[in-house]
């Protein structure tokens, strides 16, 4: 496989860094282990997240003072000045606690995000890997990609019920690793079952993100076995298991 050309070059962007602050108009379980709030604030007019793997700071109140954590924005309109998140709800902590009492009305505050990552809509498929805490960026991508082009998931979740329904006008074919709880070797039960993958002829784009051990097993898949462009490759460790639950927390992000 050739080297990367300037048709695939990923961009850089950095944006305004302010704080914003929001009102929750909606929130919904769209499965048994995630939950999305949907948000609204007129500040919302120059809000910008350019980057499907883009990440925005959440200020969540605790006993010991504020806490922040990482949310990926899992869609926005700039126009109507909403903003929607996902909650995967795993480890105890400040963002499980928050969305588990969050109702209309309730104030959440923002912060980003910083920059974007953009990846180019011009490969000829792509491949998303990931686990629960993924999905957001994952479905965002799905959804954002333009039609007809090829785009494999992988994603590992609990069971059947956290399966997901992505609209999108590309070709999506998706794989649901059903592992039950995380544990210690699922990066490694999922990167066999990723071997016997093999990716389509062409130029394509592989991101992996999730837990950070999963994601060392999945990388090596990616790197050693499919021998990859690191160019068109990037990794993203979310949470790390064994931390203390209020460090290791992720939401969608």
């Amino acid at each position: 496989m050739e080297h990367p050309t300037e048709r695939h070059a990923r961009v850089r962007v950095r944006h305004e860094l302010r704080r914003r602050t929001l009102t929750v108009t909606a929130v919904e379980a769209i499965t048994p282990r995630m939950r999305r709030v949907h948000l609204h604030s007129p500040e919302l007019a120059d809000f910008r997240s350019d980057g499907y793997d883009d990440h925005l700071k959440i200020f969540l109140p605790t006993p010991a003072g504020p806490v922040m954590r990482d949310f990926t924005p899992r869609r926005f309109d700039r126009r109507a000045c909403t903003l929607t998140l996902d909650f995967a709800l795993h480890e105890a902590g400040p963002a499980a606690r928050w969305i588990a009492g969050a109702k209309v009305g309730d104030r959440l505050e923002i912060g980003g995000p910083r920059g974007s990552n953009i990846v180019p809509d011009d490969f000829d498929w792509y491949v998303l890997i990931g686990d629960e805490t993924a999905l957001p960026a994952i479905g965002r991508r799905v959804e954002e990609l333009r039609a007809s082009v090829p785009v494999y998931t992988f994603v590992a979740i609990a069971d059947a019920d956290e399966r997901q329904t992505f609209s999108t006008a590309a070709l999506w074919k998706p794989t649901w690793f059903l592992r039950g709880a995380p544990h210690d070797g699922d990066g490694a039960d999922i990167a066999l079952q990723r071997r016997r993958f093999r990716p389509p002829p062409g130029e394509g784009y592989v991101f992996l993100a999730g837990e950070a051990s999963f994601m060392r097993a999945l990388r090596a898949v990616v790197t050693d076995d499919w021998r990859h462009p690191s160019e068109w490759f990037h990794a993203a460790g979310y949470w790390q298991r064994g931390a203390p639950a209020e460090k290791a927390e992720r939401g969608g992000r």
